[in-house]
């Protein structure tokens, strides 16, 4: 049974008196509109207003429409014309009863749709703001790009959502236009990924900006899509239907368009995590956003056309889970902390911020926050972090005597994964016993 603190269904029994416009539309005169984003964890996350409800969303090119899930008990939003549905999503298990709702209103700055359709997920196990460390809503994509001609730059953090009548092409060395394909609301683009044991092989691949991993491939041996000899199993993501797994290795490279990308990072997902959808075709992957946040990026879907800048990013090394945890937030804890008071301000021993809002001061002497608990949510069976004694379900304390309430959940994942050979020092709790875990990160792969 639904709360109704939580959705409030507005079931429109009436023809509506006029017509509204479909699509999003910027005000008359408008050539674009400009929306900050954060990024994490290679997604880009967006200030959404739904029927006058303020979310934010993942944008996820790979994403047909709108999808609604995570509302809190404090959640409050009026959802239009409602019917039950069932959908699936990435991810091995079952389909999901959610909620169809038509002729809503999404609002991005000045660009508004009033008419768009939405999907309710009813499931409370789907919580993507765990992992992330910020509150998420959902994930939108396809609507967007359709409307627009959207510009991703990645470097400063921004949106442009152009006018499509108003936007021009100008010529310049440092980029490079090439041909887009919109088959059934997704976007597609023909790359080249240097094997290390075969001759280079043309693909096709999803442009999915809803992934936070680099290049996936689907094993096709005959193709010479052959999973490389050194690999090692890998919890690849989540998605709507649960997790991914696959395997993970790296090869030669990537080549988009005339830019090439060495030593590429790859996973080779579990062909299960797609039972259900309809047929990938002639789709040979899929390129996530550790690819694509190296580029400052023009989507065109109108045109069939996608223009592509590096910038700063490009010649980032991949990011390996070299300490093989995965962690999450898991509500809230109290810490106690001494404190000093020196004229009157009170001050933290190490002169830092704590990481929460909600603060308690005993005696002037102890100050009790409130703060995220950070747990391991997953480990890889055979890395460091497991031979060291770690388990899934350690509250994670301190990483190299750095206490992790301080940081955000991917500056610890940061602190975890930072360089081969270095030694990482991690104090967790357990059973309400403070224990202590040393290990060296490894290198994934001897070098050829």
């Amino acid at each position: 049974m639904l709360r109704k603190n939580i959705i409030f269904f507005a079931l429109l029994l009436l023809m509506p008196l006029f017509v509204m416009a479909q699509g999003y539309q910027l005000p008359e005169g408008e050539k674009f509109q400009k929306i900050k984003f954060e990024l994490i964890n290679n997604l880009i996350i967006i200030p959404v207003e739904i029927n006058g409800t303020e979310l934010t969303f993942i944008l996820d090119s790979g994403v047909s429409k709108p999808i609604l899930f995570n509302l809190s008990e404090s959640d409050s939003i009026p959802i239009n014309n409602v019917s039950e549905v069932t959908i699936r999503g990435l991810g091995g298990g079952e389909p999901m009863k959610a909620l169809s709702s038509k002729g809503n209103a999404f609002k991005l700055g000045k660009a508004k749709n009033f008419s768009q359709d939405l999907y309710v997920v009813l499931d409370r196990e789907i919580n993507f703001s765990t992992s992330l460390g910020i509150p998420v809503h959902g994930i939108m994509g396809y609507d967007l790009f359709r409307d627009f001609v959207v510009e991703v730059n990645y470097s400063s953090r921004k949106l442009k959502l152009h006018n499509p009548k108003h936007y021009k092409y100008r010529d310049s060395r440092k980029t490079q236009t090439i041909p887009l394909t919109i088959e059934k609301r997704k976007a597609y683009v023909e790359g080249m990924v240097l094997m290390k044991d075969t001759a280079n092989v043309p693909v096709k691949l999803l442009v999915d900006t809803g992934s936070s991993d680099a290049l996936w491939l689907f094993p096709e041996p005959d193709k010479g899509l052959a999973i490389p000899e050194k690999n090692y199993e890998d919890h690849l993501g989540r998605g709507l239907s649960g997790d991914i797994f696959g395997k993970r290795s790296k090869i030669n490279g990537v080549r988009i368009g005339g830019f090439e990308l060495d030593e590429a990072k790859v996973a080779f997902p579990y062909r299960e995590s797609f039972q259900g959808m309809d047929s990938l075709g002639d789709r040979n992957g899929s390129l996530g956003g550790e690819v694509l946040k190296r580029f400052n990026m023009v989507f065109d879907y109108a045109r069939g056309l996608v223009t592509l800048k590096k910038n700063g990013n490009f010649k980032d090394p991949f990011q390996y889970n070299l300490a093989g945890i995965d962690l999450q937030h898991n509500g809230l804890r109290y810490i106690a902390e001494s404190i000093a008071d020196v004229n009157g301000i009170v001050k933290e021993e190490d002169g830092s911020d704590t990481f929460g809002n909600v603060q308690i001061l005993l005696e002037n002497k102890t100050r009790l926050s409130l703060v995220p608990e950070i747990v391991v949510s997953g480990i890889r069976a055979g890395s460091p972090a497991e031979e060291a004694g770690l388990q899934k379900g350690d509250v994670i304390l301190a990483v190299n005597g750095r206490k992790v309430h301080k940081y955000k959940l991917q500056e610890i994942l940061k602190m975890l994964n930072e360089k081969e050979g270095k030694r990482i020092r991690v104090l967790i709790e357990r059973y309400n016993t403070d224990l202590l875990f040393t290990f060296v990160l490894k290198k994934m792969f001897d070098d050829d």
